[in-house]
């Protein structure tokens, strides 16, 4: 990985925490990773920042466009997404292992990810599918 590249990963996860993607700041030790499957008949939405905002109601603003990811802001009238795709799923894994070290929930999905306040991550869920993952941080 090239050092843009490196930068414009660590680069989107500081964003992503700034932007509410971690944990509440109370919380103060780690926690064991978990997660939640979506409901059985729910539908998986596809690896597309467009189409991910659309479902989740609102239009995505493009932030970072790079062959390991692309990023996006999506601002809708309950709260506010920033979603992240990936051309691979070892791309995903990849940024999911470095957003460890912040801690927090996560909506995932193939090859996406969905960060937003954590109580907002069921809603979200119910609309595109995918698993809520907790990253364990290193409070």
């Amino acid at each position: 990985m090239t050092v843009l590249r490196l930068g414009t990963l660590v680069g989107s996860l500081a964003l992503v925490t700034a932007c509410g993607g971690g944990e509440d700041d109370t919380a103060k030790t780690p926690r064991p990773s978990g997660s939640s499957a979506a409901p059985a008949a729910g539908i998986v939405a596809p690896a597309k920042i467009e189409v991910i905002a659309g479902l989740a109601g609102c239009k995505a603003e493009i932030r970072i466009e790079a062959d390991e990811l692309r990023e996006g802001l999506c601002h809708s009238g309950q709260a506010d997404y920033r979603i992240t795709t990936f051309p691979a799923e070892k791309y995903k894994e990849a940024w999911l292992d470095a957003a460890s070290v912040y801690g927090g929930k996560y909506l995932v999905g193939p090859r996406w990810v969905v960060s937003a306040k954590a109580e907002h991550l069921e809603q979200a869920r119910n609309k595109l599918g995918g698993t809520i993952r907790q990253l364990q941080g290193t409070s």
